[in-house]
């Protein structure tokens, strides 16, 4: 057993998941408003300067790959270098890439721009997420992990409001959009400086170097995901979140597009209707807050699930207007709150030890990201082909990986850090043994 590393002093949770949590506002304000900037910098028409619809799809396809890309390396260097050192540099990657488009326009520095948004925000998050759950405990690690999702919320209203003020300056409204993310990720870098390196993370590194032989410092290599007990919800959480993100992402990235080509409608008027999801997202998040540490949050997840896959078929029943797509936004919104990133983040957090956390983490969202990119690309020519069989098509995917992930997780979860601290325990209580012993004469 291992003394070492246990008596680091820990910072306040709450504190630790607001900043890392802000990881979650840039990812989902980025993921938002980059793709509306690219509306923006859309030609009105084929033979005036701008971007083409294929070019569109080719920018926000980048954008997803770098995050796949980042998630993937991220969490294994957050894992090996640790949370600190990390999440510091792709903060900092995040604000450079987002300031390289007010350079210029052209299609090769808009393309270099993003991909290092890309792939910023991916290594970033995985890092931030093992920061956060690392920092509290079970009686609150669900509901600051539900919290930090909520931040995300504000992400993509401040996107959504820039959409709306600046949604009619064409070019330039792009570029506000990039400026003000730019700044954004700048300010997060600095809280960030306040976040010390995570204890759990630090202890584990201690009893590695030392030769102690404890879970959390021997489970460190990619071939421990492909053995028990680590193999079914490392294979459970791929497969759901990846066909799960693949459904949402055309009504996250695309929304603006669909409302734009297909019902005609102004990016200033649909984006201030989708302002309506704000309210949904904040009253689902408090309620899921409420039940995420108790044993309803799988009957919560199938609500959800049901939820979500009704709310994309909505504009496929009643033809696709302007009216359908903000019900379906907001009711997507509200229902994928108990079943979607949320939930994934607590499963993969609660599944995983301290040296593997990470990588799993990343690891996920690598394998949906470039799932997702990969339909971003073609997303808008199957818009303006066929948007309802693109959106049955999304249906069936979401309703898929929601059954995947009910599957895996419907029994009782295992759940690392319960394990963790059974393994402190255990080491103070030899520690306490071994003091009384030497005080016997």
């Amino acid at each position: 057993m291992s003394t070492l590393g246990t008596a680091r002093p820990t910072p306040n949770a709450w504190w630790v998941g607001v900043v890392c949590g802000l990881a979650t506002f840039v990812d989902t304000g980025i993921t938002t408003g980059i793709p509306i900037a690219l509306v923006l910098f859309q030609a009105l028409k084929p033979d005036m300067p701008g971007l083409s619809p294929t070019e569109v799809g080719l920018l926000t396809g980048a954008l997803t790959a770098g995050v796949a890309i980042g998630s993937l390396a991220g969490g294994r260097l957050g894992d090996h270098w640790g949370r600190r050192t990390v999440f510091l540099i792709t903060m900092a990657l995040t604000a450079v890439g987002a300031a390289i488009p007010l350079l210029g326009v052209a299609l090769p520095t808009l393309l270099l721009g993003v991909s290092l948004i890309g792939v910023g925000v991916g290594a970033d998050l995985p890092v931030a997420l093992a920061t956060i759950s690392e920092a509290a405990n079970d009686r609150n690690r669900g509901k600051i992990l539900v919290f930090s999702n909520l931040l995300g919320g504000f992400g993509i209203l401040l996107a959504v409001l820039l959409a709306i003020n600046f949604g009619a300056a064409g070019p330039a409204g792009g570029l506000v959009i990039f400026g003000t993310f730019a700044a954004v990720a700048l300010g997060v870098l600095l809280l960030r400086l306040t976040i010390p390196e995570s204890a759990s993370w630090l202890a584990a590194r201690d009893e590695r170097r030392a030769g102690i032989h404890t879970v959390r410092a021997e489970r460190v290599r990619l071939r421990d995901f492909g053995h028990a007990p680590y193999r079914r919800p490392f294979f459970t959480l791929i497969g759901y979140y990846t066909l799960a993100a693949m459904a949402t992402s055309v009504a996250g990235s695309f929304g603006t597009f669909v409302a734009v080509n297909v019902t005609g409608a102004s990016i200033a008027e649909y984006n201030s209707w989708t302002t309506l999801a704000m309210p949904a997202a904040i009253v689902a998040a408090i309620w899921f807050m409420a039940v995420v540490d108790t044993k309803l949050r799988m009957s919560y997840y199938v609500v959800g699930a049901v939820g979500v896959v009704v709310a994309n078929l909505l504009p496929v029943i009643f033809g696709f207007s302007l009216p359908a797509l903000i019900i379906t936004t907001v009711a997507t919104v509200f229902f994928s709150a108990f079943c979607f990133e949320t939930i994934m983040k607590v499963w993969t957090q609660e599944s995983f030890p301290t040296m593997l956390r990470a990588t799993a983490q990343g690891t996920v969202y690598a394998v949906s990201r470039f799932a997702t990119a990969g339909l971003n690309i073609v997303t808008p020519a199957l818009v303006l082909l066929n948007p309802s069989a693109l959106y049955v098509g999304v249906s069936v995917l979401a309703g898929a990986g929601f059954f995947v992930g009910w599957l895996g997780f419907r029994r009782n979860a295992r759940n690392e850090f319960d394990l963790e601290s059974a393994l402190v325990s255990s080491q103070e209580d030899l520690t306490a043994m071994s003091g009384a012993e030497g005080e016997r004469p």
